[in-house]
């Protein structure tokens, strides 16, 4: 199997339906230009009527089925949401029938949003995989499975976006791409290499699901039992050969982003640019924001690649950048048992303009003597400045009191 230039031409002329493939705009960021020293361009991939690039590769592998011999009638597909409903849509723009399997533990928002599509959806297994080898099983003699990434045709479709950045902003240096299962980055890549030579491709995948930078120190596709990431829409724990091969020939650099800088740059795109985006396109903003690339003076388009966040995962994702910037800390305070420390340890607090969210009391600790307590408040503050005044002036009223933040896996 391979993918041409021509395959992502001929995509990008099946997809010229804005009722179903938009071509999303570019956008600036003046505050990322100074942040990171080059000129960024953000593609706003997000803006796609499902909310993420999945529909591309989905129509374009439909819309050719359409105008074929073939008598399939119906559709199968796996996903963790974003190709659901980019199949979905598809399927019913095209006249198919939709079968979509997604796993258990899927978001809501995007079991709901794929059923609204069209879909006939079935949750099966804890994982993508498990939902895939599920789906696999449902396709029959009138039906046709369409895979997230491992197709020519899906990876055409996904190309397109590579030919839009090339024609939007014609003197891009960097152009970085999250991945999952690779074939957002291997349509992008065909058309890079084709068309731009000179331009650099940088992938970055989530480290709980990092498994390309393993699959090009072996040498093969590798894959992981187990993906830990917020980044659920790049969480598919392998790539395809497909995927592979033009990643490890047409791709410069991968790269690795932890989940802490997931949450801060969603977080950072929410304040900054007013653009809800899910974990997996905030990734493109990570790698731009670390150290890890030397983009200074460059033209870069990062892909902001889906903005489909449902408002449990944008609890979680703000929770931890508001940990990670010690905005949500948890102070433990020793204190003698008795009436009036919490009110007087409560208004030092207010003192300094800072929110309580919780209090508790803790008498079990081994380590307190008899009449002895731990109090421990939940507070939002406005950062460390304002955290270490609060904590200061605790211990100068003669308290001590520890602190760490309130994501367990960041300590303060």
């Amino acid at each position: 199997m391979n993918v041409t230039i021509t395959d992502i031409r001929q995509a990008q002329r099946r997809c010229d339906d804005e009722a179903v493939v938009r071509q999303t705009p570019i956008e600036t960021s003046r505050t990322l230009d100074d942040a990171v020293g080059a000129t960024v361009r953000l593609k706003m991939e997000h803006l796609q009527r499902t909310g993420s690039f999945k529909t591309r590769g989905a129509y374009n592998k439909l819309a050719k089925l359409t105008g074929s011999s073939a008598t399939a009638t119906g559709v199968v597909a796996a996903s963790a949401g974003n190709h659901a409903q980019g199949v979905a849509l598809a399927a019913t723009k095209a006249g198919f029938d939709s079968t979509i399997v997604m796993p258990r533990n899927a978001p809501q928002a995007k079991i709901d949003a794929t059923a609204d599509y069209g879909a006939d959806v079935t949750l099966h297994g804890k994982t993508f995989r498990e939902a895939m080898d599920h789906a696999k099983t449902l396709v029959d003699d009138e039906s046709v499975f369409v895979h997230a990434y491992d197709d020519p045709e899906i990876v055409a479709g996904q190309g397109t976006i590579g030919l839009e950045i090339l024609s939007q902003v014609p003197d891009v240096d960097t152009v970085i791409v999250p991945i999952g299962g690779g074939g957002l980055i291997a349509g992008i890549a065909t058309v890079i290499d084709e068309l731009a030579p000179e331009t650099r491709l940088v992938g970055v995948q989530a480290d709980g699901a990092a498994t390309v930078p393993q699959s090009l120190q072996k040498g093969e596709p590798q894959s992981v039992e187990s993906v830990q990431t917020i980044a659920d829409g790049i969480a598919t724990g392998g790539i395809a050969p497909l995927t592979y091969d033009i990643i490890r020939d047409r791709v410069d650099d991968v790269l690795t982003v932890s989940d802490t800088a997931i949450a801060e740059n969603v977080l950072f795109l929410l304040e900054r640019t007013k653009q809800m985006i899910e974990g997996a396109g905030a990734t493109t903003i990570a790698a731009l924001r670390s150290d890890q690339l030397d983009i200074e003076g460059d033209t870069v388009v990062p892909v902001l690649s889906g903005g489909n966040l449902s408002m449990t995962d944008l609890q979680t994702v703000l929770t931890h950048g508001l940990s990670h910037r010690d905005q949500l800390v948890r102070l433990r305070v020793h204190i003698r048992d008795q009436p009036g420390e919490m009110s007087r340890i409560s208004a030092i607090i207010a003192e300094h303009g800072a929110n309580i969210f919780d209090v508790s009391h803790e008498r079990a600790a081994t380590e307190l003597g008899v009449g002895n307590a731990y109090l421990q408040f939940r507070i939002e503050t406005s950062g460390v400045d304002q955290t270490e005044r609060i904590i200061d002036s605790i211990r100068d009223r003669g308290y001590d009191v520890s602190y760490r933040s309130q994501c367990p896996s960041v300590e303060a």
